[in-house]
This record gives C-alpha cells, sequence and structure tokens, in this order.
C-alpha cells in the first residue's frame, strides 16, 4: 500500500483556506453524485456512540442507483439523514430516503423532512425527528457539536481529483439530549464532508478508514483506499487543537477478523509487533462494517472508530434488492 508520504498523495492533497460562511451545506452537487456530512461520536464514560451522516445523492440507495441506471439522476430526488444511536439500551437506526421536495438548504443550514442541521459559525445544531427502522419507532432529539478548530484543507481520494474529503473538525466535543429515547451524555466526536461527481462504486473497489485520540490529544485519522485500475493509496494525518493537520508515514496495514455475518473484510495500521483488535462490531452489512477498534500508532494506544467498505459488493443487484428493508423512501414534503 502506498505511504502517505507519496509523491501521488501530496499531489492530492488540496489546500483551499478560506472563511467559508458555513459549512456549506449549499454546494453543488453534480448530476449523479453526491455530497454528505458526517459525525461520530463516542461517550466520555464508553457506554454510548453515535453516528450521524446527511446525504444528498445518497450514496447507498438502492433507489438512486436505478435511478442511475436508467440515465442522469438528481441528487436532491435522493437525500436523507442516517441517525445511529449505540449504546447497552441496544441499537437505534434511521434511514429514511426523501425526495426533493423534503429538501431544503443554505450555506448554513440543511434541512432533509422534520431534521434539520444548522451552523451558527461556532457550533453545530442538529435537531434529529425521524424513525426507526425496520421496528419503527421515534428518534427525536438535539445534537450539538463544538468544533475545537475548523480545518479548511480538503484532499482529493481519487487520481483525477473529483472525490473529495473534507476533514471539517476532526477534534470536537459533543452534547446528546434526546427525548426519545431519553439520552443524555457528553463525549468526543469528528465530523467531516465528502463529495464528488459520480457514483463511489464507479471509482473505488473499497476502502478502509478510522479516526481516534491519541493520548496526546491529537485526532489520528487513517484512510485507506483501492481506486479501480489502481494501486491502493493512503493517508495517515494529524489533527491537533488548533486544527493544524500533519502527514505521517503509516505503519504496515494489518488485516483484522472479518465479520461475522457477511464476511467484510477489515484492516488498519498498527506498529510492529501489536497486533490491532475489534473491540465491537457496531454494524455488520453486506457492504460495509462499522466497528471499535484497538491499535497503536506512534508509540500511543488508539481506540479507533473504524469503517470498511467493500463497493463490489454493495454494486450487486441482490445486495441492492436488501436494502429498502433498512432504507424506506417517501415521497413530498412533511406534514408541518
Amino acid at each position: 500500500m502506498a505511504s502517505a508520504q507519496s509523491t501521488d498523495t501530496q499531489a492530492a492533497d488540496l489546500r483551499r483556506p478560506r472563511a467559508a460562511p458555513g459549512l456549506e451545506f449549499d454546494r453543488a452537487v453534480a448530476t449523479s453524485g453526491y455530497a454528505w456530512w458526517y459525525l461520530d461520536a463516542l461517550s466520555d464514560d464508553g457506554r454510548h456512540g453515535l453516528t450521524l451522516i446527511a446525504m444528498i445523492g445518497s450514496v447507498f440507495s438502492p433507489y438512486y442507483a436505478a435511478a442511475r441506471r436508467r440515465g442522469p439522476a438528481d441528487p436532491e430526488d435522493h437525500c436523507a439523514l442516517n441517525v445511529a444511536l449505540y449504546g447497552a439500551a441496544g441499537k437505534r437506526w434511521a434511514l429514511t430516503e426523501r425526495d426533493a421536495q423534503a429538501l431544503r438548504r443554505a450555506p448554513e443550514r440543511l434541512v432533509v423532512g422534520s431534521s434539520a442541521l444548522h451552523w451558527n459559525g461556532r457550533w453545530l445544531e442538529i435537531r434529529v425527528d425521524e424513525r426507526t427502522v425496520p421496528v419503527p419507532r421515534r428518534l427525536r432529539g438535539t445534537i450539538r457539536v463544538h468544533p475545537a478548530a475548523v480545518s479548511t484543507q480538503r484532499f482529493a481520494l481519487d487520481r483525477a481529483g473529483g472525490h473529495q474529503w473534507w476533514p471539517i473538525a476532526p477534534r470536537s466535543r459533543v452534547e446528546v439530549e434526546m427525548q426519545q429515547p431519553a439520552l443524555r451524555w457528553r463525549g468526543d466526536a469528528y465530523l467531516d464532508a465528502n463529495w464528488g461527481p459520480e457514483a463511489l462504486e464507479r471509482r473505488f473497489v473499497r476502502w478502509d478508514w478510522s479516526r481516534g485520540m491519541l493520548d496526546d490529544g491529537r485526532c489520528a485519522v487513517l484512510y485507506n483506499r483501492e481506486e479501480r485500475g489502481r494501486d491502493s493509496a493512503s493517508l495517515a494525518l494529524l489533527f491537533d487543537r488548533h486544527g493544524a493537520v500533519e502527514h505521517f508515514e503509516a505503519p504496515r496495514d494489518r488485516r483484522l477478523p472479518a465479520t461475522r455475518i457477511w464476511r467484510i473484510p477489515r484492516g488498519v495500521q498498527a506498529e510492529p509487533g501489536h497486533t490491532p483488535t475489534v473491540t465491537e462490531t457496531l454494524e455488520d452489512t453486506p457492504f460495509y462494517a462499522r466497528s471499535i477498534i484497538r491499535t497503536r500508532l506512534l508509540g500511543q494506544p488508539l481506540t479507533a472508530i473504524h469503517e470498511s467498505l467493500c463497493l463490489n459488493r454493495f454494486a450487486r443487484r441482490w445486495v441492492q434488492m436488501l436494502l429498502p428493508f433498512r432504507m424506506p423512501r417517501i415521497r413530498g414534503a412533511p406534514r408541518s
């Protein structure tokens, strides 16, 4: 796997510092393309976790994939807010796809159905109002994300530079106040965004990604991806509390156990002599796995959120036929 210090990776590092008025919720999304804003967090006591993804052009939507097969597709007609809560009381998962009538956006505000994200220049407030699947239950509350700093650096994930990753605030704090279910907690959080001009499966074969906090207070992010027709490449980055980013030489990739049900392969870098382990598998789907892992980097232990994505698997029609069970679709604006 290529080093993060390679010439190709350095050339793909796009630095465009600017004082954006928002988190670019109004950014143009290419026909048949996508944009998403991603948040994950773990509570200080280790008992709770969450992930939240606001999507325009829902990348893993079977409805959007079918629309693209018919021709150019409007990403705004396939938007969604994915919310997953994890904890001792069990998991709650919501992912309802909606059409363009349910979408409103401005530089600082994104509304999808009855849920909304608002950036006030200092923190991100997310109002969640969704229903879980497969068992329909209300998922309602407020999440506030307080970045230590907002990064201005963007990184290209493919050689052509079309697929972009913006690590907005790798070091953040989160306040979770849910009414349904009744939950309140605080913890460390991570916030980023991705966008691209085409379906992910057209450009990539797979990727592994992870982020975690080192003992010295820096956030380590590892991003390993395999582009179609190209060798694998990796990014290994450290973010400090001021938003400054530093490349580092990642150690050799180590295999983690495949997921138990769908046998999704997983991998992460670890120092020689250390064997990384999976602490918990949060999601085990036909093409995607989300986990909590333990590894060792730069002489320090690291507990990290980790994801593995197999896009060859997602592209198979039989996999996409399974997805409506976890991803219903609603047409029209929500009732006021």
